[in-house]
C-alpha cells in the first residue's frame, strides 16, 4: 500500500521531491524494508530508515516478537496489533518533514485493515485527530497527512496500481506477509488474508 502511495505521488512530484520512510522495529516481517529500498531505488527517490527497535522493549505482540504465534480470534484484534504503532510513524514523519520543510507526509493506511483486522489506527478519523495535534506540534495549521487508499477497497487499490502501471511489478517485489514470506504470502496472516483477496478479486474481475 505504502508503494502504490509512492506510485501515486510521483504523479504529482519530482523524484527528488520525494523522501521515502521506513521504521525498523523488529518486525518479524523485516524483508518489507529491504524490499522498500530496492523499490525506491527502482524509482529513483531518496530513502531513509528510523530505527525503532527500542519500541519491542516497551511492549509484546506477535508482530516484534517472533517466538509469539500469530493469532485472531473473532471478534478481536489480532495479537499483531502493535499499539500506537501508525501514530508514532505519522509523529516521527511529521517532525522530519517539517524539518525538511514539506507539508505532508503520506501514508498508506486503509480502513478496510481496521475493519477486517481490528487495527484502530488505520482509519482516517485516526488521522484527523493525528493531524490535529502535528498541526499544534509544529504550529503549522497546514500540515496534511495524506491517505489516498484509505477508503478503498484491496481491489480497489490493485486496479490503482494497474492504472500507474506498477501493479505486476509491485506484486513481485512488495512483501505484506508478516512471516516474510513473498508472493500470496502464508496465506493465514492478516495482512496475506487482505492482498490475496484483493488479488484474487482483481484478476477475477480481469477474466
Amino acid at each position: 500500500d505504502s508503494s502504490i502511495c509512492l506510485a501515486l505521488m510521483l504523479r504529482e512530484y519530482k523524484t527528488e521531491e520525494i523522501l521515502s520512510l521506513g521504521f525498523k522495529y523488529n518486525q518479524r516481517h523485516s524483508a518489507e524494508l529491504f524490499q522498500a529500498e530496492k523499490i525506491a531505488k527502482h524509482f529513483g527517490v531518496e530513502r531513509r530508515v528510523v530505527d525503532l527497535s527500542l519500541l519491542s522493549t516497551l511492549t509484546r505482540d506477535a508482530l516484534t516478537d517472533s517466538s509469539i504465534p500469530i493469532e485472531h480470534l473473532p471478534g478481536e484484534a489480532p495479537n499483531t496489533l502493535v499499539v500506537g504503532r501508525n501514530g508514532l510513524m505519522a509523529r516521527l514523519a511529521a517532525i522530519h518533514a517539517h524539518h525538511l520543510g514539506a507539508g505532508s507526509i503520506v501514508m498508506g493506511v486503509m480502513e478496510l485493515e481496521g475493519a477486517n483486522s481490528g487495527y484502530r489506527d488505520c482509519s482516517r478519523a485516526y488521522m484527523d485527530k493525528m493531524q490535529e495535534i502535528l498541526r499544534l506540534d509544529l504550529d503549522n495549521p497546514h500540515f496534511t497527512i495524506r491517505t489516498p487508499l484509505v477508503k478503498m477497497t484491496k481491489r480497489e487499490t490493485m486496479e490503482l496500481a494497474d492504472s500507474l502501471g506498477v501493479l505486476e511489478y509491485l506484486l513481485e517485489n512488495t512483501i505484506s506477509c508478516y512471516e516474510g514470506l513473498f508472493g500470496r504470502g502464508c496465506g493465514r496472516c492478516p495482512a496475506c488474508l487482505l492482498r490475496n483477496e484483493g488479488i484474487d478479486a482483481f484478476y477475477g474481475t480481469k477474466v
